[in-house]
C-alpha cells in the first residue's frame, strides 16, 4: 500500500511538472504575440499553434534520432572473459583400452594371461557407412580401422565438437569485427492528444477567450530507412577471448586425432578377437575329426571284442563334447564378427570374412626410451591438454584486462521524412571510453575463477603426461609376458602331439585302453587354446604399445606386420 501511494506521489508530481512546463511554453507564445504590433493576437495564435502540436506530436520522433537506443546501450557495456567449465578433458564418455591380467587361480595350462579389450561408451557403436561406402564382403584390417574413423561414433562425435568448436571461434571473433546491420520502417501515426494527458483549452481559452484547439492530431506519416554500425576499437579482453577460442579449437583438433588412435586400438582388437576366434574354431573342428576317428575306430574294436563298452562310451563322449565346444565356438565367433561389424560401420551380421591372419610375429625393434621419446612427441592427447593449458591462460589474461579501458564506436546513418521522396539524410556517430571504477568486486572474482580453470589444466596435464608413461611401460611388460607365454605354447604344444602319437600307438597295440587317448587329446587341443591366446596377447600387446606411443593410426601395419 505504501508503494503505491508512493507511486501515486510521484506519478502526480511528474504530472504537476508537465503542466507547469505547458503553461510556461503557452505564456511565452502568447505574450510574443500579443506583443507584437504587426499580427493581430487572435491571428497569432494560429500561427504558432501548428508549431506546439509539432512540437507535442513529433518530439518523440526527434528525440529518438539523439538518444542512445538499447543497442548502443549493450555496445558500450564492457567485454567479459569467457569462463571456461573446470575440467579441460573432452571424450571422457568413452574410452578404449587394452589390459593384460593375469588367470586367477593354479592351473596346469600354460596359458597365465588373460588378454581383454574394452571399449565404452560411443567408441562402441558407429553410423551405418555400408551405403556410402561399398563393401565386398572382405574385410581387411587396413579396411576396418579406415571404415571406423570415418564411421565410429567416438570419432564422429569428436569431429562434430570440432565444428562446434570452430563455430564458437567465429562467435567470439564477431565482436571484434565490424558489426553492420539495416532497417526500414514506416510509421502512420493518429494521436489523441487529450488521452495523453494535455489539456491545453482550459489554459488558453483564459488567455484567449473563444479559442479552441483540436484534441486529434493526424494521421501522418514517418519513414526511417536506416544502417548502423558498431565496430570495438580496443578491447583488451574481446582479443584475449578470441586467443583463448583459438586454443579451445586446437585442443579439439588434437582429442580428434587423438580419437583415431583410439578407433584404431578397438578395432585393431576387435579383428585380433575375430582371428583368434576362428582360429579356435578351426582348432576345434580338428579335434572334432581326431574325436571322430577314434571314436570310429574304437567302435570297430567293440564290434570285434577287443574293448569293453566302458571305452566305447568314453570315445563317445569326447566326440560329443569336441562338437558341443565347436558349436559354442561357432557362437563366439558369429559374436565378435558382429560385434567388429558395429564399431566399423557396417550392419552388424556375421556375413562377411576377415582377410588378414596376423600370425605371430616379433616386437618392433624398440626400447623402452625411445618408446617413450616418441609417446611425449606425437601422443595427440598430450598436445590437447597443453592446448588446453593455453586456453586457461588467455582466459585469465582476458579477466585480468577486464579493469582496463575500452574502446568503441556506434554510428548510423539514414534518411527519414514524410516518405522516400520527402526524405533527408541524417546520421549519428558516437565513441564511447568505458572505464570501469568500482563493479563489486566482479572482475576479482572472475580472476579467482580463472586461475582455478588454470591450475585444474595444469593438474591435467601432469597427469596426462603420467598417464603415457604408464601405458607405454605397461605395454612392454605386456609384450614380454606375451612373447614368453608363446614360446612355452609352442614347446607345448609339440609335447601334447608326441604324447597323443605315442598313447595311440600304445592303445593299437592292445598295451592301454583309450583313456590315455582321451587326456593325450584334452592335452593337444589345451594346448592349441593356449597358443591362440598368446598369439592374441602378444599382438594385443603391440596394438597397445602402438597406441601408447601415438601412432596406432599410422603405425598400424608396421607393428603387427600385415601387408
Amino acid at each position: 500500500m505504501r508503494r503505491q501511494t508512493g507511486l501515486a506521489i510521484r506519478g502526480s508530481r511528474i504530472e504537476d511538472r508537465e503542466s507547469k512546463i505547458e503553461d510556461r511554453w503557452l505564456k511565452i507564445a502568447v505574450r510574443v504575440m500579443t506583443r507584437s504590433s504587426i499580427i493581430d493576437p487572435r491571428s497569432s495564435i494560429l500561427l504558432v499553434l501548428p508549431l506546439i502540436f509539432a512540437f507535442v506530436t513529433f518530439s518523440p520522433c526527434a528525440f529518438a534520432q539523439f538518444r542512445p537506443t538499447s543497442r548502443q546501450v549493450s555496445e558500450a557495456q564492457e567485454s567479459r572473459a569467457d569462463q571456461l567449465p573446470l575440467s579441460g578433458r573432452s571424450g571422457q564418455a568413452g574410452s578404449v583400452t587394452a589390459t593384460q591380467t593375469p588367470t586367477p587361480g593354479a592351473t596346469t595350462s600354460v596359458n597365465t594371461i588373460n588378454p581383454t579389450i574394452q571399449t565404452q561408451g560411443p567408441f562402441s557403436g558407429s553410423v551405418l557407412g555400408a551405403a556410402r561406402v561399398p563393401f565386398s564382403g572382405r574385410l581387411s584390417l587396413r579396411e576396418a580401422v579406415g571404415r571406423g574413423i570415418d564411421f565410429n561414433l567416438g570419432a564422429v562425435g569428436l569431429t562434430n565438437a570440432v565444428a562446434e568448436s570452430r563455430a564458437q571461434r567465429k562467435i567470439v571473433r564477431s565482436a571484434l569485427l565490424p558489426n553492420i546491420s539495416g532497417y526500414l520502417s514506416e510509421t502512420v501515426q493518429q494521436i489523441n492528444l487529450g488521452a495523453t494527458g494535455f489539456s491545453f483549452d482550459q489554459r488558453i481559452s483564459q488567455l484567449i477567450p473563444g479559442l479552441s484547439i483540436p484534441t486529434v492530431v493526424g494521421p501522418f506519416n514517418f519513414f526511417d530507412l536506416r544502417a548502423t554500425l558498431n565496430q570495438k576499437v580496443i578491447d583488451v579482453t574481446a582479443w584475449k577471448n578470441y586467443g583463448s577460442a583459438k586454443e579451445i579449437v586446437r585442443a579439439n583438433e588434437e582429442t580428434s586425432e587423438d580419437a583415431e588412435d583410439l578407433v584404431a586400438l578397438a578395432i585393431g582388437g576387435a579383428y585380433l578377437q575375430v582371428i583368434a576366434a576362428k582360429a579356435r574354431l578351426d582348432a576345434s573342428r580338428a579335434q572334432l575329426e581326431t574325436a571322430d576317428a577314434l571314436y570310429r575306430q574304437a567302435l570297430e574294436q567293440r564290434s570285434a571284442g577287443v574293448i569293453a563298452q566302458t571305452d566305447l562310451n568314453r570315445a563317445q563322449i569326447q566326440t560329443l563334447t569336441e562338437r558341443q565346444r565347436m558349436v559354442t565356438l561357432q557362437n563366439d565367433l558369429a559374436k565378435q564378427k558382429m560385434n567388429l561389424a558395429r564399431l566399423t560401420g557396417l550392419r552388424p551380421n556375421e556375413f562377411y570374412e576377415t582377410t588378414d591372419p596376423v600370425p605371430f610375429s616379433p616386437a618392433p625393434p624398440m626400447g623402452l626410451v625411445e618408446a617413450l621419446r616418441y609417446a611425449m612427441e606425437y601422443r595427440s592427447d598430450l598436445r590437447a591438454a597443453e592446448s588446453q593449458v593455453h586456453a586457461a591462460e588467455k582466459t585469465v589474461s582476458a579477466a585480468r584486462a577486464e579493469r582496463l579501458p575500452s574502446l568503441s564506436i556506434y554510428a548510423d546513418y539514414g534518411v527519414i521524412g514524410k516518405n522516400p521522396s520527402q526524405s533527408h539524410g541524417t546520421f549519428i556517430v558516437v565513441g564511447t571510453l568505458n572505464f570501469p571504477i568500482w563493479l563489486g568486486g566482479r572482475i576479482s572474482g572472475d580472476i579467482e575463477q580463472a586461475k582455478a580453470a588454470l591450475a585444474q589444466r595444469r593438474a591435467e596435464l601432469e597427469d596426462i603426461r603420467g598417464q603415457i608413461e604408464r601405458e607405454v611401460r605397461n605395454a612392454f611388460h605386456d609384450m614380454q609376458a606375451a612373447a614368453s607365454q608363446v614360446e612355452v605354447a609352442l614347446k607345448n604344444i609339440q609335447a601334447a602331439l608326441q604324447n597323443l602319437d605315442l598313447s595311440r600307438q600304445r592303445l593299437d597295440a592292445g598295451v592301454s585302453d583309450n583313456t590315455e587317448v582321451v587326456q593325450s587329446q584334452e592335452s593337444v587341443s589345451n594346448a592349441q587354446l593356449d597358443y591362440i591366446n598368446s598369439v592374441f596377447a602378444h599382438n594385443l600387446a603391440k596394438l597397445g604399445l602402438a597406441r601408447a606411443i601415438g601412432r596406432a593410426a599410422e603405425d598400424l601395419s608396421s607393428f603387427l606386420r600385415i601387408q
